[in-house]
């Protein structure tokens, strides 16, 4: 099965020949499971000819605001909606998880309750599993359809679900501590409220359940869909 992954932003440069970038992490998480990938920087303007050069689709995070004037936006949003048109299994993380919420006719804005950062918990279904986290911005109306599947305290709207075919999570599982760290070195200081950082960091080495969250994804992207 080939998985086609739009890339929607970058790893910091500084981290990047520690952690590789964002889709280095996704192959890493999704290791395993016999899918062949290919990256398309749509971030850079870089999109797939077809939405059927793969057999599913997957939106990373991002730096940018789902609602801000950027190039790649509008063009996205059409492959997102074009996909869900085609059956095609979709999953969408972070930046991923609000686009395609906006582009299903959703609402995202940033999130006046500040930032969640690093080892979080959140609740799904009747398990609490944690997760790091990385964001301001979350879904804040859902789109018709989506149906809620995960949660937290701070971020009502973390999981959700669009029938089989589409499975969207607010948290990072492809985000290893090593890397949390570094974001919290080069991205946090000065927009990220210095006792958030400080929390995160004494948070690091907390176990987390993201090879869950890996083989869960795996297993959405290979189960039977009906044509």
């Amino acid at each position: 099965m080939k998985i086609g992954i739009l890339q929607t932003g970058h790893a910091p440069e500084a981290l990047i020949d520690q952690s590789g970038d964002y889709d280095a992490m996704f192959q890493k998480l999704l290791g395993g499971h016999g899918f062949e990938f290919e990256t398309f920087d749509v971030v850079d303007m870089e999109f797939p000819d077809s939405i059927d050069l793969a057999d599913g689709w997957l939106i990373t995070g991002s730096k940018h605001g789902a609602y801000e004037d950027h190039a790649f936006i509008p063009p996205l949003e059409g492959l997102i909606r074009n996909v869900k048109a085609s059956g095609k299994p979709m999953i969408g993380v972070c930046f991923g998880h609000q686009i395609i919420a906006q582009a299903l006719g959703g609402k995202v804005e940033k999130f006046d309750g500040g930032w969640s950062i690093g080892h979080t918990e959140y609740r799904m279904g009747d398990d609490t599993v944690a997760v790091n986290a990385w964001h301001q911005d979350q879904v804040v109306d859902l789109p018709s359809g989506a149906k809620v599947t995960g949660s937290s305290d701070f971020c009502a709207n973390a999981a959700l679900v669009y029938d089989d075919q589409i499975w969207t999570l607010q948290p990072h599982p492809e985000f290893e501590a090593p890397f949390v760290h570094g974001l919290i070195n080069t991205r946090g200081p000065g927009v990220v409220p210095d006792d958030q950082l400080s929390a995160a960091t004494e948070r690091l080495e907390k176990p987390i359940d993201s090879p869950d969250i890996g083989q869960q994804m795996a297993a959405f992207f290979k189960q039977e869909r009906n044509a």
